[in-house]
């Protein structure tokens, strides 16, 4: 997620102070450059590299804040020299911040391979908390959050994508996903056809301008994206096994009326596809959609 540009700068003085030689893991802003702490700043300024995702990127924040520090690159594509100089960089007593674009570094960001070996050769790694898209996403979701499980980015292709979310149909706490606007309708109806009707959450452009959450049913939230399609970084939360309430006339009519006014789905077809949803015997929903039908 790039960084967004607050309306003011902030002019703050920061100093440098003594590090021990070691990795530093920092959270870096989502999207609102101001959401980065003291301590982050003081540690980009103090440490002796600062290792990016993208120069370009992470160059913008601390120019904003007037730091000057040299970055070195190291995201996915680094090779094991890449990780053999940070290593050798730390053993000679110096110190380096690893950063992603946005973020918390290693959070389906780059980094994990290097913070195993800082560990294996008993090399001193700490964390700096900062801003993260997961948490934030799920805090505005309204689902529960007394367990939950982060389950990354979704595959592109439509098997492995259907695949992977089999894997954890059955599990009853609220789930956290990453996802692209470009492919958010296409997971939505996995969701649908693996897991059935579910309460799911799209989250976008966290902490920027466009900020935007949208809440309901994979049936209503289809409709309106396709309706309207939305563009930027997606946090996608899928409401858990167990935690889905039971349709009523109601919500079994807004579906049907879903399918076959806004789907342009036949009566048939319609019938299937909610029968598939909430369970509801084929002669109680055809009903209902003859009803939608002639309205």
């Amino acid at each position: 997620m790039k960084h967004n540009n607050p309306p003011t700068t902030i002019k703050l003085t920061v100093d440098k102070v003594s590090l021990r030689a070691g990795l530093y893991l920092v959270g870096t802003p989502i999207g609102y450059l101001k959401d980065i702490s003291l301590r982050a700043l003081e540690t980009f300024m103090s440490v002796d590299f600062v290792a990016c995702e993208d120069t370009r990127v992470t160059g913008k924040l601390l120019h904003h804040y007037g730091i000057p520090t040299k970055k070195i690159k190291y995201n996915d594509h680094s090779n094991l020299p890449a990780r053999e100089n940070i290593i050798n960089i730390i053993e000679q007593g110096q110190s380096v911040a690893l950063c992603s674009d946005a973020g918390l570094p290693l959070i389906a960001d780059p980094g994990y391979k290097l913070v195993a070996e800082c560990v294996e050769k008993g090399l001193y790694v700490t964390s700096i908390p900062g801003a993260n898209a997961a948490l934030t996403g799920l805090q505005l979701s309204a689902m529960p959050t007394d367990q939950f499980i982060f389950l990354g980015f979704l595959a592109t292709k439509k098997k492995a994508r259907e695949d992977y979310l089999k894997r954890w149909k059955d599990v009853p706490v609220t789930q956290v996903y990453y996802e692209s606007a470009r492919r958010i309708v296409d997971s939505i109806r996995a969701v649908q056809t693996v897991m059935g009707e579910r309460h799911v959450v799209v989250a976008r452009e966290l902490t920027k301008s466009y900020e935007e959450v949208l809440s309901g049913t994979c049936s209503e939230l289809i409709g309106r994206l396709e309706a309207k399609p939305i563009k930027g970084e997606v946090v996608f939360i899928v409401s858990g096994e167990g935690d889905v309430k039971e349709l009523n006339d109601d919500d079994i009519l807004k579906q049907l009326r879903c399918e076959i006014h806004e789907q342009k789905h036949s009566v048939k077809e319609s019938v299937r596809i909610v029968m598939d949803q909430s369970g509801w015997p084929k002669k109680k929903v055809y009903e209902h959609a003859l009803t939608v039908k002639n309205e």
